[in-house]
């Protein structure tokens, strides 16, 4: 997708004049590509499904698709987390929350719980097995990095993961200004990330927090509306249709591609928790607790983007069907809204180095973005089963 930037002031604007190529369809700080070649990822033991099947796995297989993941609560678990700072590297400062002094714990020390069956726990030998000589790709902003970096802490305690994914390309030159409006063409695919995508064989989408900012939509050629951009002459419409858009545009790219195989994952809105203000108005994120259903509920604007994402994933499901190609669901909406003490808060360092301001965004590592790969693996291994399953037919 191309950008073009602008500052405007006083209902002024003036372009710059560059043009900027992302390697998404859509409006994201640090948006990349990142690429695990699993491959490179050697265990010493063979893919599944295995020519060994336990028949009870198949009779249950039924019992595995009607189970819902998604809804459920969090759980004490005072075995703590998977893994560490001081036995993954990986981490980035970001999200290094214990290194820079974050002085609790406890929010390692829960796990979702499902409402009628469990979440296996995240088993990293068994994530090799399946993805043996694959490739996947988590195509998104800065919390699609977060995920694959919590992955990547995951996998070290079997193998030896690197991060190679390509270098972040930030969206906004001028440093996230609230001034800065951003052109965002809706309907064309960055060659950067379509020209590679076709030959993966998992592909995680998601995108969500920069919506929020001032944009001008653009659809062949043409403006067709802004957001917070209060232009003349220019049609106001709400961050859900750019977001809506922007989905779409994704999903039709994958479906269109010749050679893509791949199964597509929708991984659903991540919810951020600034309290005491926005987060450019001392806004933070101080609790140390998960809420209840009943204290947070899901709903407003939250809810909406998450049906949002669905209703386009539903409509890409369908379309996809005809050619063989699946898309799926990871809802980890519900799940993270009920997190707001999962955060870094001021215990993390800023890639703009700026400390006076809160990421109540992100997600510390480790901490309650793990679950999402557990969610992942469970949906990658009822794929798994599903897909052999077709095949004894």
């Amino acid at each position: 997708m191309k950008f073009n930037d602008f500052e405007f002031s006083d209902g002024k604007n003036s372009q710059h004049g560059t043009s900027k190529k992302l390697l998404l369809l859509l409006a994201l700080s640090l948006v990349f590509l990142t690429i695990v070649p699993l491959y490179l990822l050697t265990t010493s033991h063979s893919p599944l499904p295995s020519p060994k099947i336990d028949i009870s796995d198949l009779r249950n297989i039924g019992i595995v698709k009607e189970c819902d993941i998604f809804s459920g609560k969090w759980i004490p678990y005072p075995n703590g987390p998977y893994y560490t700072n001081a036995t993954c590297s990986l981490i980035i400062d970001q999200q290094n929350c214990m290194k820079f002094g974050r002085p609790d714990t406890e929010f390692m020390e829960w796990r979702w719980r499902p409402e009628k069956c469990a979440l296996p726990f995240f088993n990293a030998k068994q994530f090799l097995e399946l993805v043996r000589g694959k490739m996947m790709a988590f195509v998104g902003d800065s919390l699609g990095r977060n995920q694959m970096q919590s992955l990547l802490c995951l996998l070290s305690s079997v193998s030896h993961p690197e991060d190679i994914s390509h270098s972040p390309t930030d969206a906004d030159p001028n440093g996230h200004s609230l001034n800065s409006l951003m052109n965002l063409y809706l309907d064309q695919a960055d060659e950067a990330w379509a020209s590679q995508i076709e030959n993966f064989d998992y592909v995680i989408i998601s995108a969500g927090q920069w919506f929020f900012r001032p944009l001008i939509y653009h659809i062949n050629g043409q403006i067709v509306g802004c957001h917070n951009c209060y232009m003349e002459n220019i049609t106001a419409v709400t961050m859900y249709y750019g977001y809506r858009m922007a989905f779409r545009a994704a999903f039709e790219t994958l479906r269109s591609l010749k050679n893509y195989k791949g199964i597509t994952f929708l991984r659903t809105f991540s919810p951020s928790h600034f309290e005491n203000g926005a987060w450019n108005e001392g806004g933070n994120c101080i609790r140390t607790m998960p809420f209840s259903s009943e204290e947070m509920k899901f709903d407003g604007y939250i809810l909406e983007f998450y049906l949002t994402q669905v209703e386009e994933l539903r409509k890409a499901q369908k379309k996809g069907k005809k050619r063989g190609l699946r898309f799926e669901l990871l809802a980890t909406t519900e799940a993270m809204l009920l997190r707001p003490d999962g955060h870094p808060n001021y215990y993390g360092r800023s890639t703009h180095d700026n400390v006076t301001v809160a990421d109540c965004v992100h997600w510390c590592l480790p901490g309650p973005i793990d679950t999402w790969n557990e969610f992942l693996l469970y949906m990658m291994r009822k794929e798994a089963w599903r897909s052999f399953y077709e095949k004894l037919q």
